[in-house]
């Protein structure tokens, strides 16, 4: 086994046993406050949300590659997974959903949970662009490419295991490219993976913490495995689904569970 893909295999192995371990403490300590009622009326736990996030931040950090790179990605899963759990709590009653509703209230003076989650992890992505990259045109597409990917991932978390398997559809074709890439795709996926059967049979959701957090991830290893040009045409269609996302979150919304 090659040196490259001996650190993305270590990588998603550090990300599922720091998720599973997370996950096992939060539940032998239930509290009621983090129990949701999910699609389907069953009761589910939000445990698999921090869980997911401190595994894919630990996969990424116990990589050998650059400390800058490390520095990324760190950043922009804990932010985006801490604003994610925010928005869990603190706007699970609000019925408002996408950018245009919560920028609206915002220039209306309100500052809704939606609007936090939204501004803290474009400003997570844009300091963790910054870290990845010099030239400010490549800062400035790393970012969007960072915090779009974590919006997307999170629009299609509608059902159980969908942000899942999204999330290991977009990391594995970085696999065998090798690199800091393949290691930080590892990441995201080992730890997604490590909680899938619970996630898939309705025990626990990874909720917008956990949709967030490894939406990031695998936005950050993107971002690190991309030229301008790549980084361009992710940006550009990122973009698009974010302008479109009802309609994405909708059509998510109409697929059979998994």
């Amino acid at each position: 086994m090659g040196t490259a893909s001996s650190r993305a295999v270590m990588s998603g192995a550090v990300a599922a046993v720091v998720a599973s371990g997370v996950y096992r403490a939060l539940r032998a300590r239930p509290r009621g406050r983090w129990r949701r009622t999910n699609y389907a009326g069953r009761t589910v736990d939000l445990y698999a949300g921090p869980a997911t996030a401190l595994g894919a931040a630990a996969g990424a950090v116990a990589l050998p590659s650059a400390t800058r790179t490390r520095c990324a990605a760190a950043l922009a899963v804990l932010v985006a997974g801490g604003c994610g759990l925010y928005d869990d709590f603190a706007g699970a009653d609000d019925p408002r959903r996408g950018f245009r509703a919560h920028l609206g209230a915002l220039r209306d003076g309100e500052v809704t949970s939606g609007a936090v989650k939204l501004l803290g992890i474009g400003a997570a992505g844009l300091a963790a662009g910054a870290l990845i990259e010099k030239h400010p045109v490549d800062r400035f597409l790393a970012g969007v490419v960072i915090a779009g990917t974590a919006h997307l991932v999170n629009l299609v978390d509608v059902r159980p295991a969908a942000a899942t398997v999204t999330v290991l559809a977009l990391g594995a074709p970085g696999l065998p490219g090798g690199g800091d890439a393949a290691g930080l795709c590892a990441a995201p996926m080992g730890a997604a993976a490590a909680l899938a059967a619970d996630d898939l049979a309705e025990r626990t959701m990874i909720g917008d913490a956990g949709a967030h957090a490894l939406g990031a991830a695998i936005g950050v290893a993107v971002a690190v495995g991309r030229g301008r040009a790549g980084l361009a045409a992710h940006a550009a269609g990122l973009v698009a689904a974010a302008v479109y996302g009802d309609r994405v979150s909708r059509f998510a919304r109409s697929l059979p569970a998994l």
